[in-house]
């Protein structure tokens, strides 16, 4: 007998953000992986009682902390190939700089039927919660969304045209390298008048949000340690923030997602949920 996998979005960390659709096919899978970055709640309050769940989770460029995708891929489709229903929990949406296609092809090269349930990328979670609409009449008609980090760079020539650009930019994965980004935008004339806000930990009862204008980080460039995950918006529309913001949070620095060190590996994995 065959099984089926449901590929899901949870969100970007608040529990309520979870889909209805998504609820049902976490209500009926009897395996479960999830990702670093999907809240304990959903499993706690949604997961079928009697489904194994295997964490999964990867932490940023950090290899040595995070489970390997092939490892990932391999336990999909073998819980699949048993009969049973698996759900795949990704933070955010799954289409957003997920991984996904890895596992899609797996999936398809063994014909193992499958859905996906988009969920609430991190962009749209913080954008929200921090009171910066990502497009806004008189401050940006278009958004871009982009990966930045140690590992993912971006060509060298196309700075100058991301500094001039009144299209809001949104940067995943770019906490730890938000010295280097900030850089980069002022050595290529970013406006004064932009800002940049680093959204730490967005939508949870922990979400810090630091906003600049870039008069300041000509000036000086802080240094700060964020909490993963963080998120960076850039843009005119970043001045809305004072303006709009409503989400009051505990501001603490503790970690409101698992790191992935206390992650299991899959070679020596326990089930965190199996009754």
């Amino acid at each position: 007998m065959q099984g089926k996998v449901y590929i899901i979005g949870a969100g970007p960390g608040d529990p309520e953000l979870i889909t209805v659709k998504a609820v049902k096919a976490l209500k009926k899978a009897d395996v479960i992986l999830t990702d670093r970055l999907v809240s304990q709640e959903i499993l706690e309050d949604y997961a079928n009682p009697i489904a194994e769940i295997f964490l999964v989770g990867k932490e940023g460029c950090n290899n040595q902390k995070s489970v390997a995708q092939a490892d990932i891929d391999q336990l999909l489709l073998s819980k699949a190939m048993e009969g049973k229903i698996v759900a795949r929990l990704k933070g955010g949406d799954v289409a957003f700089f997920s991984n996904v296609l890895n596992e899609l092809e797996i999936l398809n090269r063994f014909d193992i039927p499958y859905e996906i349930i988009p969920g609430i990328t991190a962009a749209s979670g913080a954008s929200a919660f921090a009171g910066i609409p990502l497009t806004a009449r008189d401050y940006s008609r278009g958004v871009r969304f982009l990966t930045f980090s140690k590992k993912h760079h971006i060509d060298i020539n196309n700075w100058d045209e991301l500094a001039k650009t009144d299209d809001t930019l949104v940067f995943y994965m770019a906490g730890e390298a938000w010295h280097e980004l900030a850089n980069l935008l002022i050595e290529n004339n970013i406006g004064n008048t932009k800002g940049l806000a680093v959204i730490e930990q967005a939508t949870t009862p922990f979400q810090k949000v630091y906003n600049y204008s870039f008069e300041e980080l000509k000036q000086e460039l802080p240094y700060i340690q964020f909490v993963s995950p963080s998120l960076i918006i850039v843009g005119n529309v970043v001045r809305l923030h004072n303006k709009f913001a409503w989400f009051e949070s505990d501001h603490t620095k503790d970690n409101y997602f698992l790191p992935a060190d206390n992650c299991k590996k899959l070679k020596q994995v326990d089930f965190i949920k199996s009754k």
